[in-house]
């Protein structure tokens, strides 16, 4: 199953990241194979790491939950929060090195079932905007329902914002979401 982890970083932790840089990509190593998604998000003019974003696909929660919090950045206490939520993986293509990215993401209190098969067809459609990189839906704790969204989108916020709106709004029951974008960059060795 496909969780999705973000930790926002503490203030004024850059060098203590890069310290540990070579300790967290080889505990990444380790889950190469069930990583959908990956990388930092950074600042408005991409200088500065603010926080990581890990889409893993792992056997329940509780392997979820084990993966985020053993993992060096979080041990050494340089992230602030964290956030460990099952996931509906709804459109995942290969992002690009050196490509504007946005992260948007939305949380609203538990609304309608876990989509079907034929919701996830509807709510995607044939023709899903190909500047839309990731888009998953958030479950509730329990596995049903939605709670939120998260979408990585090739565009500034902006623009991205409105990208992942209809997505949103289809996810939460019509209801308006409340989206928050900041930039992204695709992480990992390579």
């Amino acid at each position: 199953m496909p969780f999705y982890v973000y930790a926002p970083d503490q203030p004024d932790v850059a060098d203590q990241l890069m310290e540990l840089s070579e300790e967290h990509w080889s505990y990444m190593d380790r889950f190469e194979d069930r990583l959908i998604l990956r990388g930092p998000t950074v600042s408005d003019d991409g200088e500065e790491h603010t926080g990581s974003v890990h889409v893993v696909d792992l056997a329940d929660r509780a392997a979820a939950e084990r993966f985020a919090r053993e993992e060096p950045f979080w041990k050494a206490g340089l992230y602030r929060d964290l956030t460990v939520v099952a996931a509906d993986v709804l459109v995942s293509r290969e992002s690009e090195a050196d490509v504007p990215y946005t992260l948007v993401a939305a949380q609203w209190p538990l609304s309608a079932g876990a989509l079907g098969d034929a919701e996830r067809r509807e709510l995607v459609g044939a023709e899903t905007d190909s500047r839309l990189i990731f888009v998953a839906a958030l479950r509730g704790s329990d596995g049903a329902g939605t709670t939120g969204v998260v979408a990585v989108v090739r565009a500034l916020p902006d623009e991205a914002r409105d990208l992942v709106r209809p997505f949103a709004e289809g996810l939460a029951d019509g209801r308006p979401a409340e989206l928050t974008a900041q930039r992204w960059e695709r992480g990992g060795r390579n």
